[in-house]
Parts: C-alpha cells; sequence; structure tokens
C-alpha cells in the first residue's frame, strides 16, 4: 500500500480538485484506491456525492472504537472508495495531538491490504493532523499557482520540515497555470532548478475543473477530452512510475 498526500500550506490551488483527478485516474487504471477526505470543509466528499457524516463519529474512529468498513464509502467509479469528512472533522486534529505523530498511519493499518493506493486530501494547515501526515505519507504532492505567495508558501513547508527532522519527499506540481501570463511562464521555467523533484506536468487553469463543483464527479467522467484532464492523466502517469506501483 502506497500513500499520497496532495498538501499545501496555502488554500485556493487546486488540492481538492487534484486529489479527486489523480486518485480517479489510478481507479481508472485498475488500482484499488481510497480517497480519504481529511478537510473539515469536505469538498473531496461533496464532489464524489458521498453524505459528510463519519458513522460512529471522529472520535471512536480515532481510538479504535470504528471499524473502517463502517466509515468507508463506495463512489459511482469502481475501484475508487471514499472515507468522508464532515464538520466533525474539525476535532481530528485534536484527538491526534494527545496520540504521537504516527497514528495516522497506525489507523489505517486495518485497510492495508484492501488497497493499492491511499490519497489524502488535506486541510491547508500546519497542525497535529499535518505532522501525522507527514510521518505516514511516501510523498507530499504539492499543488503550487506560479505566483509569488504561492513559491513562499512552499518554501515555509519545505523549512518546517528541514527545521523538525521530517524526511518526507515534497513533489511540486504547477496548477491553475495560465501561459499567457509573464509571471506563470518565468516561474514554470524556473522551478525545476530550485525543486529538483518537481512534477513536469502542469495543469492548465480551465473552466473544466470549475464545473466539477457542478457535476459533482472527476473530469473523467464528463470531460474526459478536455485539456484539463490529459494533463491529469499525464500527471497520474508520472507519480505511477514514481510510487513504484505495479
Amino acid at each position: 500500500m502506497r500513500m499520497l498526500s496532495l498538501y499545501s500550506i496555502k488554500g485556493g490551488v487546486g488540492k481538492t480538485a487534484s486529489a479527486v483527478n489523480l486518485a480517479a485516474e489510478a481507479a481508472n487504471h485498475g488500482l484499488r484506491v481510497l480517497l480519504w477526505d481529511l478537510d473539515p470543509q469536505a469538498a473531496t466528499t461533496f464532489y464524489l456525492k458521498i453524505k459528510p457524516r463519519i458513522r460512529g463519529g471522529v472520535n471512536k474512529l480515532v481510538k479504535g472504537k470504528s471499524s473502517f468498513d463502517k466509515v468507508i464509502r463506495s463512489t459511482a467509479m469502481p475501484n475508487l472508495d471514499v472515507l468522508p469528512a464532515s464538520l466533525e472533522s474539525r476535532s481530528l486534529d485534536q484527538l491526534l495531538e494527545k496520540r504521537g505523530t504516527s497514528h495516522l498511519r497506525q489507523m489505517l493499518h486495518e485497510v492495508r491490504n484492501d488497497y493499492d493506493l491511499i490519497v489524502l486530501d488535506c486541510p491547508p494547515t500546519l497542525s497535529h493532523l499535518s505532522e501525522n501526515m507527514f510521518t505516514s505519507a511516501d510523498a507530499l504532492l504539492v499543488p503550487l499557482v506560479p505566483t509569488t505567495l504561492s513559491l513562499r508558501t512552499l518554501d515555509q513547508l519545505q523549512s518546517f520540515l528541514d527545521d523538525e527532522d521530517l524526511a518526507c519527499p515534497v513533489w511540486p506540481f504547477v496548477t491553475l497555470a495560465d501561459r499567457r501570463r509573464t509571471m506563470h511562464r518565468d516561474i514554470m521555467d524556473t522551478l525545476g532548478a530550485q525543486w529538483p523533484l518537481r512534477m513536469s506536468t502542469v495543469i492548465p487553469a480551465a473552466s473544466a475543473v470549475e464545473r466539477m463543483g457542478v457535476e459533482r464527479a472527476p473530469l473523467c467522467s464528463f470531460a474526459p477530452h478536455s485539456p484539463a484532464n490529459r494533463a491529469y492523466q499525464a500527471l497520474w502517469k508520472e507519480l505511477h512510475q514514481r510510487l513504484g506501483i505495479a
């Protein structure tokens, strides 16, 4: 089982759309995928038409008193399941504070043989939850809008990981890119020199991605031939190779 976290300190960078589309691509390629919505806003849960409710509550799930079988939900896509979020998920950070920094992976031990890939959609915070995620995920896939503020938060993330001696790899990738903008082009041209683990695929700014909230589905379901979906297909191909999933 491999674990990939979609994470950024900065909001509004396409994190949730990327989590949903990449999880869908992995499922389309025959992998058994669990997409865990860790954000109390529950946008991933909404996109996939799942009720924002955790049966038994977050508290019982963290304490191991509730089975994952009771909370995981299937989706309309074969091979893709969701562990939903709700407003109650906001207590997850406080609950994890009492259980160390590796409890998230311990919680997932129950389903380690049920899935080939677990994708985490994380809230844009530095917290006990994110520290648990840093010690659990095989890599942090960080969406980056090619702007100064987005670059700054990427530097802040790496500085935090270095200061805390956390070895989780950071794999930035560009989202919401508009090649008509000089700043976007300049940042994309120089990003690889500073971040050698950057993914080469660029996700364009596209109305099809905005429509996900209306269609409540990944791009492959309603806009399979769109440039944005083709970009996510290419990004998944890169990720598949890096993760080394058979």
